[in-house]
């Protein structure tokens, strides 16, 4: 004889086996892999994954429920290859690391998360901060926090005095003697100690800044701040745990150095020669170019007192040239990752970038999809994300008008899903 609870199991069975399905009707789509767009496709969704594409708009069943996007084109969620979520650009923002909680610092990342999202990148790598950004991830993870799904390196690492060395600017008796725990190394077993220290901190990849930077309140920004063996340290190291690795650099020595180690990414390129561009190619590592955050720092720096009288200069000679870089590298094979440094300009304004990289010389489409497979598999998640395909996660955004056409749509997105969730549907 059957138990009652048997009897209810199987009762109870044709509710567990079919979710509500969400049935996503297409008008263009890019699929996030191909340079060719399809018309009148139709998604199916169940739960937070795509199960079926077909041809043509699918009738939705009685408990289906229908999203009409037959007069938008539809892709894949975005990916930002380099974010900061902890903070964002403002008049005289140095003073902020000593009037700033850590909770002022969680409360306001939580904001721009939400802007990140909203604006179409349902995935984001964060490139530094000073630690909360792992906090953001976990809370976003458990469905606390709106926003995109976050890897992070916890806090980049620097050398003494570099542009990751987060005591720069402060008067001597404030400024200590920062080490690996803090990501600021001095050879090549603190190097190995920074990564290790990451690791346990819980980051996802290793960030390293390779020369000096425009930002950081210290005279050089281009100019090498590792050994060729330090940064051979941090790379193997960051190897054995697993991790990929970025390496902001802006002069050519710096960015040699970090390519020759074998580094994931080169972010910003700025002064990037064409003996780097090619070692580039040769290794196989990629290119952030960030042209936008390089057009803000260079506009930001015109208004007086903005920033620290030691960065304002960096900022004028750097921040014009990185469109530059970009389209010769773009032309001379280099691989490019998108990535726009958010934080160094507002955020929610990354879809900017893709009209700066149309502007330098790359088509549209090219550039809409080194934010969707090619970023996606640089960060070792193309069997998960980056493409509208059977069996991968349900993120997925859709614009008004035709991006190839006009890539300034990219900058008005209008609906956004991540994980099966709809959180915006003009």
């Amino acid at each position: 004889m059957k138990s009652k609870y048997y009897l209810l199991a199987i009762a109870l069975l044709p509710f567990a086996c079919f979710a509500q399905r969400t049935i996503i009707h297409c008008g263009s789509l890019i699929d996030g892999k191909n340079k060719t767009q399809q018309q009148q496709v139709t998604v199916i969704v169940e739960g937070n994954t795509i199960i079926s594409l077909d041809k043509g708009f699918v009738k939705p069943g009685k408990d289906d429920k229908l999203i009409d996007l037959s007069k938008k084109t539809v892709m894949p969620g975005l990916i930002d290859m380099h974010v900061h979520l902890e903070g964002e650009t403002s008049k005289g923002g140095q003073i902020k690391s000593f009037t700033q909680n850590e909770a002022d610092i969680a409360f306001q990342s939580t904001v721009y998360a939400k802007k990140t999202l909203m604006a179409g990148f349902t995935t984001v790598r964060d490139c530094g901060g000073s630690g909360v950004n792992i906090s953001l991830r976990n809370a976003i993870n458990q469905g606390m926090v709106v926003g995109p799904r976050i890897l992070t390196a916890g806090k980049a690492i620097g050398s003494t005095g570099g542009h990751a060395d987060p005591t720069n600017g402060y008067k001597k008796n404030l400024m200590g003697d920062p080490g690996p725990k803090e990501g600021v190394i001095n050879s090549p077993d603190d190097a190995r100690k920074a990564v290790r220290q990451r690791y346990k901190d819980g980051a996802d990849f290793i960030k390293i800044t390779a020369t000096g930077g425009v930002l950081s309140v210290a005279k050089d920004g281009s100019g090498p701040q590792f050994t060729q063996e330090e940064v051979n340290a941090i790379v193997e190291t960051a190897k054995d745990y697993g991790m990929i690795t970025a390496a902001h650099a802006h002069g050519a020595e710096g960015m040699k150095r970090a390519v020759l180690a074998g580094i994931t990414t080169i972010e910003h390129g700025t002064m990037m020669t064409e003996e780097v561009m090619d070692l580039m190619k040769q290794k196989g590592t990629y290119f952030v170019p960030t042209i936008i955050a390089g057009k803000t720092v260079a506009e930001l720096a015109k208004i007086p007192e903005y920033y620290p009288k030691l960065v304002v200069p960096k900022a004028l000679e750097i921040g014009p040239k990185l469109q530059e870089t970009f389209g010769k590298a773009y032309k001379r094979g280099v691989k490019i990752a998108f990535g726009t440094d958010a934080g160094v300009y507002a955020h929610g304004n990354n879809g900017k970038e893709f009209g700066y990289m149309v502007e330098a010389g790359m088509p549209a489409m090219e550039a809409l999809l080194c934010a969707m497979q090619i970023n996606a598999d640089v960060l070792k998640l193309g069997d998960k994300i980056g493409s509208i395909e059977k069996g991968k996660l349900a993120d997925i955004i859709a614009v008004d008008e035709d991006p190839i056409k006009n890539i300034a749509t990219m900058t008005k997105v209008s609906f956004v899903m991540k994980d099966g969730v709809v959180y915006k549907a003009e």
